[in-house]
């Protein structure tokens, strides 16, 4: 019978303790977006490599964007380790909806929950359909975790009516200790160790997680101000490619500036391959369209309108142009960084171009300086045989294309900037095997 008894007891005393003594921590302590994304996927991913029985998330923050939000939330929810989350002063919004998605929920004193409404970037509220998506998450979320679904609700919608709790016209917002009153979290404490203790983790093994070098420079590259003025870079190297034929460097220039735009958004999912894709046939119709068609066309104007689309798309989440996710706001912000970007990099060129391929230092790096007999260069005899001769032009110059002369064509550029199709010009000197022309006024 006393042997009994003990088993009885034994068994009682296992089921008060957590043997969960592996405890997996990190921070969230800034806006809910790409980064916090990517800091709880590798946090999680990191957890359950290393057998970590608890997940614990110190929160601070004043929300964000929902659909990463939202991808945050069904990390959690999907996860067989045993998540808390420790609110370290804030969890609005967007912090709110993550809370609910833990198992357990504790607030430090002086913290706050709630105010889960969509607003836009001026903090006005954004009409009803996405106030109807963030209250359908909030509620599935609370439900999923055994908590009322009225409470969760009530952080969005402000016509709820929660009797001794908040009156109806007023979005819900609890203090710890209100929040603690009503059993939506599960204690009111100040550290992290006391927290442990209240789950009954004694001596447990903290593991904190630690932000990379690649974390930081993606972080660093998906900043809009950043992504700016890789579109610059962009547009500005593909516009002396285009000017100065052969110079090779331009290009590399735009080539790595798009990787840099494009990868570190891949990476978080944001850009996808056919945002990526609408971007490369835009810049194959702006090369076809110089180069290759004359006059300024359809190609030209959809070439421009695929470059702007693609580069804006990649910069928000959405599926296959379904935005219904991405935070208000966001979709225009992209439309105008990339717009204006464009527009600098076009002023830019414009003010500076032509000064900048004739300095000395842009020769050294393409390798552009004059070949002189007195050096020891000498030119074909072919080339100078052409200066002054009269040729027809074979394709548009912008300014370089192809001209004509007895028949055999010839890489020209326009001293003019622009000749069109069929015009006749003439050879004023060579350089570098390439004939500079004029057009001829009739």
């Amino acid at each position: 019978m006393a042997c009994l008894t003990f088993m009885f007891s034994l068994s009682g005393w296992m089921k008060n303790q957590t043997y969960a003594q592996e405890v997996y921590k990190f921070s969230i302590k800034d806006d809910i977006g790409p980064n916090a994304w990517r800091t709880v996927k590798n946090a999680f991913q990191k957890a359950e490599e290393q057998g970590a029985s608890v997940v614990l998330i110190e929160l601070n923050t004043f929300g964000g964007m929902v659909n990463f939000a939202d991808s945050i939330r069904s990390r959690i929810l999907d996860s067989n380790i045993k998540t808390i989350v420790f609110i370290n002063h804030n969890a609005a919004s967007a912090g709110a909806l993550i809370s609910l998605a833990s198992d357990r929920i504790y607030m430090s004193k002086g913290s706050s929950i709630g105010a889960a409404s969509v607003v836009d970037q001026t903090g006005e509220i954004m009409p009803e359909k996405y106030q109807s998506y963030m209250r359908g998450l909030m509620r599935a979320t609370a439900e999923a975790k055994g908590r009322d679904p009225k409470i969760a609700e009530a952080f969005v919608d402000p016509e709820i009516d929660l009797p001794g709790i908040k009156p109806a016209g007023k979005i819900l917002t609890l203090t710890a200790s209100e929040a603690v009153a009503i059993g939506l979290v599960d204690g009111e404490l100040n550290t992290v160790p006391e927290i442990l203790s209240a789950e009954g983790i004694s001596a447990p093994t903290i593991t904190q997680h630690q932000v990379t070098w690649i974390d930081n420079i993606i972080a660093f590259l998906i900043n809009p101000a950043v992504s700016g003025i890789l579109i610059l870079l962009i547009i500005g190297g593909i516009y002396f490619e285009i000017q100065t034929p052969g110079i090779g460097f331009a290009l590399i220039v735009a080539i790595i500036a798009a990787v840099l735009f494009f990868a570190p958004l891949y990476i978080q999912g944001l850009a996808d391959n056919w945002e990526i894709a609408l971007f490369i046939v835009g810049v194959i119709l702006i090369v076809l369209e110089i180069f290759v068609i004359p006059g300024f066309g359809l190609p030209g104007i959809l070439g421009i309108i695929f470059i702007v689309c693609g580069l804006a798309f990649s910069m928000v989440a959405n599926d296959w142009l379904n935005f219904r996710v991405t935070a208000p706001g966001m979709l225009i912000q992209s439309f105008l960084v990339v717009i204006f970007s464009m527009l600098i990099a076009i002023v830019l060129m414009v003010v500076f171009g032509k000064s900048m391929l004739q300095s000395r230092a842009f020769k050294r790096l393409v390798l552009q300086d004059e070949q002189r007999s007195v050096e020891g260069y000498t030119a074909s005899r072919q080339y100078i045989d052409l200066v002054g001769r009269e040729a027809i032009a074979k394709t548009v110059l912008r300014p370089s294309g192809k001209i004509e002369i007895d028949g055999k064509r010839y890489d020209a550029v326009a001293l003019d900037g622009y000749v069109d199709l069929g015009e006749r010009v003439y050879v004023e000197k060579h350089e570098n095997y390439n004939l500079f022309v004029r057009k001829i006024e009739i």
